[in-house]
């Protein structure tokens, strides 16, 4: 049964009840949009919350720390969460619905079934976090079979992760309209981001040269400067600015993220992974 009291918004907590509210707003004729989160919401997560809104006449916005897209030495344990605060936000934003199911809702004893998209996952973060793109394939296979939307929205700045999702949705036929939408950035140019909260003060103050760096790259790439190089001299941009481990600074084809030789190859799109303090950073702009 959808919860209408507890929260500023109705929220349900089953697939069943999940499923039986958007069959309820098929019946009237209504499209049904759908917006993934892992929670700790920012203005990056209510824009895609406003172009659901846009686009859609319901919008259904997901809540759910997702365990198997974790390693064990990563944050899961204390990532952000405030399921109150985010749902003071979404009802503000004027979203419909808040699915927001137990990890045992989620992944029922027994289950063993995982999707994986092999090729585009392995690359950039696949290298890094193996593990990542099969937990993320997994369970927004399994948040569009329960919430069966008509269309769904992904952030630019998990730039990888949405073409992940855009392979396996033409692979398996799935029946969702996927789109991306703009990263949105802090005044000085941060990316928005929930990890953003495991930055000190001082740690804040150096991360947008992560963006600067970026933006440097693409528009000396555009005047013809070798990709090879440019990427090296990011790297050193960033080990100054005081960026730890720097996993990748790489131009790639927009759509297959296979290494560009020039820019006349394709679209190209820049992507960035960098470490500042306990805070893995990731960026990318169009080229």
């Amino acid at each position: 049964m959808v919860d209408t009291q507890s929260l500023p918004l109705p929220v349900a907590r089953t697939v069943a009840d999940a499923r039986a509210q958007v069959a309820a707003w098929r019946a009237q004729g209504l499209r049904v949009g759908l917006v993934p989160t892992m929670g700790a919401l920012h203005d990056g997560h209510l824009s895609l919350v406003h172009r659901s809104l846009a686009a859609t006449d319901r919008t259904v916005v997901s809540l759910f720390v997702n365990p198997t897209q974790f390693a064990p030495h990563e944050d899961f344990a204390v990532y952000p969460r405030d399921e109150a605060t985010d749902a003071g936000l979404l009802a503000a934003a004027g979203a419909h619905l808040l699915y927001a199911p137990e990890a045992a809702e989620m992944y029922p004893a027994g289950e063993q079934t995982r999707v994986s998209v092999p090729e585009l996952g392995a690359l950039l973060e696949g290298e890094f976090r193996p593990h990542f793109f099969t937990g993320v394939a997994t369970v927004v296979t399994k948040l569009f079979c329960q919430v069966m939307p008509d269309w769904a929205i992904f952030g630019e700045k998990d730039y990888q992760q949405l073409q992940v999702i855009k392979r396996f949705v033409t692979d398996l036929s799935i029946p969702v309209t996927v789109e991306g939408g703009p990263t949105v950035r802090e005044a000085d140019g941060l990316a928005m981001s929930s990890r953003n909260a495991y930055l000190t003060p001082a740690e804040r103050a150096a991360a947008p040269a992560l963006y600067r760096t970026l933006t440097a790259v693409a528009e000396r790439a555009r005047g013809g400067e070798a990709l090879a190089e440019l990427e090296a001299w990011a790297k050193g941009e960033l080990a100054g600015a005081g960026f730890g481990t720097i996993d990748y600074v790489t131009l790639r084809h927009a759509e297959t993220l296979q290494p560009l030789a020039d820019l006349s190859a394709g679209p190209a799109r820049l992507l960035a992974a960098a470490w500042m303090g306990k805070a893995r950073l990731i960026d990318n702009i169009a080229v």
